[in-house]
């Protein structure tokens, strides 16, 4: 198998044997940064990221030097991405990403007009810059030449697609995250496409994950000549990939995940669910769901502060964050840096920090960033128990999590439950390669293939219950400078 992750930060390939397990030596990855801008872009070029994803996928294939050409190759790549085509299928608009927060206003517009709450049932989404409908407003008012130019509105994974193949498609999973989607019919949702003057016909057609492609075109055949002619599954969301690449593909396992943003996540198999408030729900595919909460601030947060605030090198850092006791820094922080998802989906929300004095420190700072993140994914795991309140494993993923045990820690005092560091470090791709082979009937089911464990986070009931009350006092910083603001 091979498997390729198309990453907010970063693109990776490898290689899999027929049981999932990662073949040594056989991957490779690059590294990327998304253009910002002042007013709250966050994009990256479109044709620049397909070349990276191709350069990739030859160095892997290149490392590898199979006898025979893989059997089939998977993708997991980022939900909430947005392209404008224009007739011939080239893009015209740049790669608008998760964390683009220009949309705000037309938010609001939106939650004036619309009934949010049916929105929320049949979508699983709720009116946010991170979702489509607001963006494509944005984009309209922003950009009506460009708008009219616009023949079809793709995610990137589906872009990739059209190059490689010619043809365009978007998975029940990819579609899933765009909030134009009915969770529940499997069609784009016509209600809301009719509120925002959408036409159904500008966006791709569905397809489920066993629905394949083959037979790469022009360069690209020439390119990767092992890759032409063997079953390409379509892209999956990278949250669902990262849930079964990390062994948490059934509602006992939940998934905790620190990248560039954070996410707790469970996979349920059901033909209806009723979605808590705040929370999301995206797809896996027509029998899956994928339920949680997301955070937009992670590992970016945590790489600001280091970068602005002139911290030690890691293993100082971490050894300076160890040494203080939780919650002792006397600071509130509100980690909003790039808006707000769970709970509250304030897309306006910015960061603050309250309680600086003279003798705070950088490091205070840092340590009271990584507790105010535990503390939104401890509100986000106590709605997810509401659905799933019989769990056995609470397995973490991503590389800014498991970096840092101290953060580890906090992340299980501040839940009130134990948390396992995964040992499958790339989950995201392995999930990929998963499906692929699920699909392809070589493995009866995703949640049977065996995943690895490393350390074990045992919650301190003491700990616990002070951060409980650092909750309290957050939430009511988040009611008045966050809420407050909105009516601002």
């Amino acid at each position: 198998m091979l498997s390729l992750d198309v990453g907010t930060s970063s693109v990776t390939a490898g290689g899999y044997d027929s049981a999932g397990r990662p073949l040594p030596g056989v991957q490779a990855s690059v590294r990327h940064v998304p253009v910002t801008t002042s007013d709250g872009g966050y994009e990256l070029q479109a044709l620049e990221l397909v070349t990276r994803c191709l350069r990739v996928l030859r160095a892997t294939l290149d490392a590898a030097a199979f006898d025979d050409p893989p059997s089939a190759a998977g993708i997991s790549c980022f939900w909430h991405s947005l392209i404008g085509l224009d007739g011939q299928g080239e893009a015209i608009t740049p790669v608008f990403l998760w964390a683009d927060t220009r949309s705000v206003q037309q938010v609001e517009y939106l939650r004036r007009q619309m009934d949010e709450k049916a929105y929320h049932v049949r979508t699983g989404c709720v009116f946010h810059s991170s979702y489509l409908p607001a963006r494509l407003l944005w984009f309209r008012q922003q950009e009506p030449d460009q708008w009219s130019r616009i023949r079809y509105w793709v995610s990137f994974a589906d872009y990739f697609y059209l190059r490689l193949f010619g043809r365009l498609i978007t998975s029940l999973s990819m579609a899933s995250g765009s909030g134009l989607f009915d969770q529940h019919e499997l069609v784009w949702d016509a209600w809301v496409c009719e509120a925002i003057d959408l036409d159904r016909r500008l966006l791709p057609p569905l397809v489920d994950l066993h629905q394949s492609c083959s037979g790469l075109r022009g360069e690209y055949r020439s390119y990767l000549p092992e890759l032409a002619d063997i079953p390409w599954f379509p892209a999956v969301g990278d949250g669902a990939c990262s849930n079964v690449g990390s062994g948490c593909a059934t509602p006992q396992r939940l998934a905790l995940m620190v990248g560039t943003s954070g996410a707790l996540r469970c996979i349920l198999r059901t033909s209806c669910l009723d979605i808590p408030a705040g929370l999301w729900c995206y797809r896996l595919d027509d029998r899956r769901f994928v339920l949680g909460g997301a955070l937009s601030n992670g590992g970016n947060l945590i790489t600001w502060l280091r970068d602005c605030l002139q911290l030690p090198p890691a293993e100082q850092l971490e050894q300076e964050l160890a040494s203080l006791a939780p919650d002792s820094h006397g600071l509130t922080l509100l980690p909003y840096w790039a808006g707000e998802r769970s709970l509250g989906w304030a897309a306006h929300a910015t960061g603050a920090i309250v309680g600086m004095r003279l003798h705070t420190k950088p490091v205070d700072v840092m340590r009271a960033a990584m507790e105010a993140v535990a503390l939104r994914f401890a509100a986000i795991h106590e709605r997810l128990r509401s659905v799933v309140p019989q769990t056995e494993l609470l397995a973490a993923t991503g590389g800014a999590l498991l970096r840092s045990p101290v953060w580890m820690q906090i992340m299980a005092d501040a839940l009130g439950t134990g948390v396992q560091a995964s040992a499958e470090l790339e989950a995201s791709r392995r999930g990929a390669a998963l499906l692929a082979l699920e699909s392809l009937g070589a493995l009866t089911d995703v949640a049977d293939a065996p995943a690895s464990f490393g350390s074990y986070y045992e919650p301190r009931k003491e700990f616990t219950k002070q951060y409980q009350a650092a909750r309290l006092r957050q939430e009511k910083m988040y009611r008045m400078l966050v809420q407050g603001s909105r009516h601002l």
